[in-house]
C-alpha cells in the first residue's frame, strides 16, 4: 500500500496523519470540511485549529473537500470523524463506490439512527465486507502523539493479511501496533469508555476522590466485560490495552473531552453550556443515549452507565443520581 484517504480533521484525525507520514513510502489524501482548511494545510502542512505544533510534509499530503473523488482516488479509506456525523458524510457515497476497498474505522463511537458501531453500519449500509474493514483502538491520545510520546495501537480485523500490512504501515518510532481480530469487541470497549470517563469526570468535580474513582474504573471495566461478551461473546481478555488501556487513560487524563465533559455536569454546567464551550466533540454524549437504548435488547446489569444516562437524558439531578451509584458499586 503506498496510498491512504484519512476522512476527518479534529484532533485524532490529525495524530493520524501525522503517524501515516512518518511512513516516507506513503502518500496521505486528507478530507477536511472547508476549502480554507484545506488551503492553509496544504500550504503551510498545519491543521489551523487542531494540534496546530504539528508540521506535516506537504511532499506526500494532499488536502481537500471532494470526498468522492478522493474515495475514487484509494483503495484505503481510515474513517475518523465524529459518529453522529458518518451517515451524512457517507449518504452520497453509494456502496459500489466503496466496493473492494479497505476501510478502517478510527471512531470510537455510535452511528445514532441505526445504533450501530461503525463496522456493523457499513456492513449493513454500504455492504462492506468484513473481511474489508479494520477498527483502529487503543490508549492514545492525539496530543502525546503530537508530541511524540512513546503510545500503543490496537489495529483489529479479521484479514490476517489486512492486519499484518496496517501494523506495519501505521508502526513508527514513537507507535507500537498490536494486532487483533476482534473487531466488536474493540469497537464496543472504545464506544463505552467514552461513556465512563464523563462518570470520572462527573464524581472528580462532586468531590469523590482517588478511593471512589478507583472503585469507579474497576466497576466500568466489569461492564464492558458484561457488555461486549453478551454482543458478540468470542475468547477475549479485555485486560488487554485495548480495553482496559484505552479506558484507563480516558478515565484520567487531563487530555480526555470526555472526561472534562464530564467536569463541567459536576460543576454545574448544563448540558447545552458544556457542549458549546467545548472545541471538539465529546463522544460519550451520544453514545450514553446510543448504548442505553442498545441494552434494552440485552438488560445487562450497568449501573454506570445508567447514572450517566440518567444525568444527561433523564432526572439531570447529578448529585442525586452520583448518590444512588455509590450504593451500587463494590
Amino acid at each position: 500500500m503506498n496510498r491512504i484517504l484519512v476522512v476527518g480533521s479534529g484532533s485524532w484525525g490529525t495524530a493520524l496523519v501525522k503517524i501515516l507520514l512518518e511512513n516516507k513510502s506513503l502518500f496521505v489524501d486528507w478530507w477536511v470540511r472547508d476549502d480554507k482548511m484545506a488551503k492553509k494545510i496544504n500550504a503551510k502542512g498545519q491543521n489551523p485549529r487542531y494540534l496546530r505544533s504539528v508540521q506535516l510534509d506537504t511532499s506526500r499530503l494532499r488536502a481537500d473537500t471532494n470526498i468522492e473523488q478522493l474515495i475514487l482516488d484509494n483503495d484505503c479509506i481510515l474513517l475518523v470523524t465524529p459518529s453522529a456525523f458518518i451517515a451524512d458524510l457517507l449518504k452520497d457515497i453509494s456502496s459500489d463506490q466503496l466496493k473492494s476497498k479497505k476501510i478502517i474505522s478510527a471512531i470510537k463511537g455510535v452511528e445514532p439512527n441505526s445504533l450501530k458501531i461503525v463496522g456493523e453500519y457499513l456492513f449493513e449500509y454500504k455492504d462492506v465486507k468484513e473481511s474489508d474493514f479494520g477498527v483502529i483502538t487503543g490508549p492514545c491520545h492525539a496530543e502525546e502523539v503530537a508530541q511524540e510520546k512513546l503510545s500503543y495501537l490496537t489495529f483489529a480485523s479479521t484479514n490476517e493479511k489486512f492486519v499484518d500490512e496496517i501494523c506495519s504501515l501505521i508502526s513508527c518510532e514513537y507507535i507500537s501496533v498490536f494486532p487483533s481480530a476482534d473487531i466488536y469487541g474493540t469497537e464496543i470497549a472504545a464506544v463505552l469508555k467514552n461513556v465512563y470517563s464523563i462518570a470520572c469526570g462527573i464524581c472528580l468535580s462532586l468531590g469523590y476522590g482517588d478511593n471512589f474513582q478507583a472503585v469507579l474504573v474497576s466497576n466500568a471495566i466489569r461492564e464492558i466485560k458484561r457488555f461486549i461478551a453478551a454482543v458478540h461473546p468470542i475468547d477475549r481478555d479485555a485486560d488487554d490495552s485495548a480495553y482496559l488501556g484505552d479506558l484507563l487513560v480516558t478515565a484520567y487524563s487531563k487530555y480526555s473531552r470526555n472526561r472534562t465533559f464530564g467536569t463541567m455536569l459536576g460543576k454545574g454546567y448544563s448540558i447545552s453550556s458544556a457542549l458549546m464551550e467545548m472545541e471538539m466533540i465529546a463522544e460519550g454524549y451520544y453514545a450514553t443515549e446510543s448504548i442505553h437504548k442498545l441494552n434494552d435488547d440485552y438488560h445487562i446489569h450497568m449501573p454506570i452507565l445508567e447514572f450517566v444516562y440518567q444525568v444527561i437524558y433523564g432526572t439531570f439531578d447529578v448529585e442525586g443520581e452520583a448518590k444512588k451509584l455509590t450504593l451500587l458499586l463494590n
